[in-house]
């Protein structure tokens, strides 16, 4: 092949080279997924507490409650506890 016939081979565009795709095809997958995950985030953004939201108390222990709050707090921790229990042993819990 003479220098004659290499200026006459045709030349194929610049988006018919696998090549470029390779080089570009990455970045521009990464622009188009950041796109999506920004229009996700606005789209279904959680709307803002408002400030005068009232404080949460701090937890206090147990054993320093009156009976009645005592039996309160334990009944409103039963559903974590029957759920953490269940995990360390799969049985069902027994219906009452």
């Amino acid at each position: 092949m003479n220098l004659s016939d290499a200026r006459n081979v045709s030349r194929r565009p610049w988006f018919r080279e696998p090549m470029m795709w390779l080089v570009v095809g990455g970045p521009l997958a990464v622009v188009v997924a950041s796109l999506v995950t920004f229009w996700i985030a606005v789209r279904h953004a959680d709307q803002v507490l408002p400030t005068e939201a009232e404080v949460a108390r701090v937890a206090e222990p147990l054993d320093r409650l009156p009976p009645q709050e005592r039996l309160q707090a334990q009944k409103a921790l039963l559903p974590a506890n029957q759920a953490r229990n269940h995990v360390v042993s799969p049985t069902l819990p027994q219906s009452r």
